[in-house]
């Protein structure tokens, strides 16, 4: 992604695949950023469109351990926190100006439970309690062609397509309240 997009600064942060830090160095980058609006990506290996992700849930259950060998099972993310939040991004815009693009988006209800979700699902947590007036949300896009290759019959999309979906979705952020 360019440093900016339609005149905002896109600040760009990559997020370990881990229950516990991944919310604490998304807390921290708020904090320090200061953001408006806060977009988590994520990758989603069997999914042939970008998704943009209307809810997270309160739950992880890993089927396989994190990158720190985490493995959760059936355990809420935040002992404190909602059952669901919503995306606070135009979920249904986002997707629309995806698609009129040219590049193929669907909304999805479901983050999953593994650090997907749980990145959403804090994110919207934080914003709730501790930064309100920031918006946030959550977009898988499918895995890469070489990636695929390694997995028949596995659906990609190209790195291009997805930085102009992703870079669709900020400036729909920005002009859709």
């Amino acid at each position: 992604l360019p440093e900016s997009i339609a005149g905002v600064s896109v600040v760009k942060l990559e997020i370990p695949t881990v229950f516990t830090r991944s919310a604490m160095v998304v807390e921290e980058a708020i904090e320090r950023e200061k953001p408006d609006y806060v977009l988590c990506i994520g990758q989603a290996g069997g999914r042939s469109a970008v998704t943009v992700e209307k809810v997270a849930i309160n739950l992880a259950e890993a089927r396989i351990p994190d990158n720190d060998g985490e493995q959760p099972f059936d355990t809420p993310l935040r002992e404190d926190g909602d059952t669901a939040y919503f995306a606070t991004l135009p979920v249904k815009a986002m997707v629309k100006r995806i698609n009129a693009s040219g590049i193929p988006a669907l909304m999805s209800y479901t983050a999953g439970t593994y650090v997907c979700n749980s990145i959403m699902y804090n994110v919207l947590y934080l914003l709730d309690r501790r930064f309100p007036g920031v918006k946030g949300g959550f977009i898988h896009v499918p895995a890469l062609p070489e990636q695929a290759a390694r997995k028949p019959g596995m659906p990609s999309m190209c790195l291009a397509d997805q930085v102009a979906a992703v870079r669709e979705t900020i400036r729909t952020a920005l002009t859709v309240t």
